[in-house]
């Protein structure tokens, strides 16, 4: 099969990594990729956004298969794009009705509330409702829990602990506090507990596979402190989502989730990440998104022992079938290098050595691009140092291992990935 693959993060340098090991794999592009996944495959200057031009690689290289990365793309509609001027072609993805389990928090609280799955109360306000939604934080208790309705590049949530502050964060949301997604503002009770990210792969007909979970780290200080960012690293297995807790999340979130889609006659065939917390061993829903996590991937793809192209295909037309989605047993852990200020105002540019003498570790690229023979720093996540072992922290060594050999000015990274779990 002739890929395309959309994107340009460690979650497609991950995926790139994993679809290039597949023996049905003739050859693999990537629109528009970054300075690591040349290495996987071809890197093309596309834009996912920009249809038109996906659709003239998808004639030039005669692609078969296109995988969407991001959730961008999704939401603006490029399955039913693809569906409507490229018929032939699959594409791993939910149409844009589907995408809007990630497009819409109040579209995706509603469909948990009709099909009875297990998420926090909730009510959604606009600028019209204001009045209701100051009436509705003063029924909860604190820390209060605002979300823009829209994408919003990972930022649109706020968890604040003064009723105070959380009307003038209302306020300030629905007057454009992050442009038009936060046109509508959900207000949810704030929900105790551990988090995990469960993946799946659904064929849009009932069939589905569950993906290694995984536990990622959202905060940029050591000790789950200071600002969110778009993860400092991840962990796979998570130990407390065992049998007992996973068969839980089958029976009350991923089956009504599956049958939910079809009964409202929404076409997903692709992946369908449930961003879930443990309460009590009670599983319960934070968030869908439509597609793979990071920087959960860069220790999901090491774990998935099964040829991800055959599955994906089989997902993309429709029939999963017998097809089996086997496991490494293994534990892998990823530990993100950020550049220094991030997830503020961070430096471009600076020069990375030291990759050449990584022996124990795969490091997939995120923020980076190449100039000529020069490895550059192009975003505020770099790298991605991932690493198997026979546990946490054996595979945490082979990381920070690995780490201590790569360099670049200002480099940051945790020290304390994994460690709540091994308590």
């Amino acid at each position: 099969m002739n890929i395309l693959l959309l994107g340009s993060g460690g979650r497609e340098s991950a995926l790139a990594w994993k679809i290039a090991q597949s023996p049905i794999t003739d050859n693999l592009y990537i629109a528009p990729g970054n300075g690591g996944t040349g290495q996987y495959g071809t890197n093309l200057a596309v834009s996912p956004l920009d249809f038109e031009a996906v659709a003239k690689v998808v004639d030039d290289k005669k692609i078969d298969m296109v995988v969407v990365g991001n959730e961008d793309p999704l939401v603006a509609g490029i399955w039913d794009w693809m569906r409507e001027n490229r018929p032939k072609v699959l594409v791993v993805g939910p149409s844009k009705a589907g995408a809007q389990l990630e497009g819409s928090k109040d579209f995706a609280k509603r469909f948990m509330e009709c099909h009875g799955i297990p998420t926090a109360r909730y009510r959604s306000f606009t600028a019209e409702t204001i009045q209701d939604g100051y009436r509705f934080l003063e029924s909860l208790q604190a820390p209060y829990v605002l979300k823009a309705d829209g994408l919003a590049a990972g930022k649109g949530v706020l968890i604040i602990n003064d009723l105070d502050e959380a009307k003038k964060s209302l306020r300030e949301m629905l007057d454009g506090m992050f442009g038009k997604s936060s046109a509508t503002v959900v207000i949810e009770e704030f929900l105790s507990g551990i988090e995990c990210s469960v993946f799946v792969l659904t064929d849009g007909n009932g069939g589905y596979r569950v993906l290694p979970v995984a536990k990622d780290y959202k905060r940029v200080g050591e000790g789950d402190t200071g600002p969110n960012t778009g993860g400092m690293g991840a962990v796979s297995p998570v130990p407390f989502a065992d049998a007992e807790f996973m068969a839980k999340v089958d029976e009350r979130i991923i089956r009504p989730t599956v049958k939910g889609l079809i009964d409202e006659g929404i076409t997903y065939r692709g992946f369908i990440f449930l961003g879930l917390i443990n309460v009590q061993g009670e599983p319960m829903v934070i968030e869908y998104n439509v597609r793979m996590g990071d920087p959960e991937t860069e220790v999901v793809m090491l774990r998935v022992a099964s040829d991800l192209v055959q599955l994906m295909r089989a997902a993309a037309e429709g029939d999963l079938g017998e097809l089996k989605l086997e496991e490494n047993p293994a534990t892998a852990v990823t530990v993100i290098m950020t550049s220094k200020g991030y997830p503020g105002s961070y430096p471009k540019g600076l020069e990375i050595t030291g990759l050449e003498t990584v022996e124990h570790s795969t490091v997939f690229h995120a923020g980076t691009k190449r100039d000529g023979d020069r490895l550059l720093t192009s975003g505020g996540r770099v790298l991605a140092v991932s690493s198997l072992g026979d546990d946490i922290p054996s595979a945490l060594r082979k990381s920070y291992d690995s780490i201590s050999r790569i360099a670049f000015d200002g480099a940051y990274f945790r020290r304390d990935i994994g460690q709540d779990l091994m308590k």
